[in-house]
């Protein structure tokens, strides 16, 4: 019997309001909406080959083996699109990344969204975005927001078939701009998964939680009208409220370097100044800044020569996960 195989490329996106804990570790249902952006420069391009000569799966990532963790977790997911698809086929995936992997800049966002359209193409189904979305999230929660396009709205919904993500906005709706702070390019001690399930330990998340509400529908309305001073103080109050519970967890998470902390003081005393600018962080320590096209050069200027970043990577919103041609 003839390989079947397929190619896809997604991009990360950055969390504007934050996905942080679950109602259900095993479905990745979220404890509340939260609200992206895809990263249109950044790309995840990932091919998978599912072939009946194969005995088990197998992960390249990067151009090297993956780890037997990652591996697993892969393997874990394409059971599920075998289970979908009614076959025992193993497959040969291999992923590659052009940013930094496991750093705080959702890799495993781009990773899982790329793997569920190839995998799905190749096996020879064919889901609707909606329900690509559905699969996605259950390899990385957050992999759901990098299959729609532009502006995406995650719905933690009630149940497995309502929680998904969806466009409230095209890429070009907002010259909005991501200028990533690199502060450290090596994988995180601790991933995002296993935060997640921290998050309940921390006593500030009820409190975070009873929030989440009122700050997606300010930060979606502050997108949908481009107000800017809006979104940057939002944006910016629920990243903080995110770090808060991953310090007062068990164990805490202290992803924060010195050079993060030190940025968080500074972008608000650029914006004080009459400059577009915002900041947010993932789980990780690299500061991503928010502003518009025009500013990017001065924005660019001024994070360069900052201590301890080592460069920093710009990008527009991005479009939707897509199959593309080997």
């Amino acid at each position: 019997m003839p390989d079947f195989f397929s190619t896809a490329i997604a991009h990360p996106n950055i969390a504007f309001i934050k996905y942080w804990g679950n109602r259900n570790n095993e479905l990745n249902l979220p404890a509340s909406g939260s609200l992206s952006m895809n990263l249109g420069a950044l790309t995840t391009r990932t091919m998978v080959r599912f072939a009946p000569s194969l005995a088990a799966d197998s992960l390249i990532l990067n151009d090297a083996p993956a780890q037997p963790l990652a591996l697993e977790r892969v393997s874990r997911f394409l059971d599920r699109v075998r289970e979908l698809a009614g076959t025992p086929y193993h497959a040969v995936v291999t992923s590659t990344n052009n940013f930094p992997t496991g750093a705080g800049i959702a890799s495993s966002a781009s990773a899982f969204a790329a793997l569920s359209l190839a995998a799905t193409t190749a096996i020879g189904l064919q889901p609707d975005e909606a329900s690509l979305s559905r699969l996605a999230r259950y390899g990385s929660g957050s992999a759901c927001r990098s299959v729609p396009t532009g502006f995406v709205e995650w719905l933690p919904g009630d149940t497995d078939a309502d929680s998904f993500a969806r466009t409230i906005a095209p890429p070009g709706h907002w010259d909005l701009v991501d200028c990533i702070a690199i502060l450290h390019s090596k994988h995180k001690p601790v991933g995002s998964t296993a935060g997640h399930r921290l998050a309940d330990t921390s006593p500030f998340q009820p409190a975070r939680l009873q929030g989440a509400p009122t700050r997606l529908a300010v930060c979606r309305q502050a997108i949908l009208d481009r107000d800017f001073n809006t979104f940057a103080k939002i944006v910016e109050r629920d990243s903080n409220l995110m770090h808060a519970v991953m310090m007062t967890s068990i164990p805490p998470l202290f992803y924060w370097e010195p050079a993060s902390l030190e940025l968080m003081k500074t972008i608000p005393a650029w914006r004080a100044e009459g400059l577009q600018v915002c900041y947010t962080l993932d789980a990780g320590p690299n500061v991503h800044v928010l502003c518009l096209s025009k500013d990017v050069p001065e924005v660019k200027k001024r994070l360069e020569p900052f201590p301890q970043v080592q460069r920093v990577l710009v990008s527009p919103p991005g479009g939707a996960v897509q199959l593309v041609t080997d």
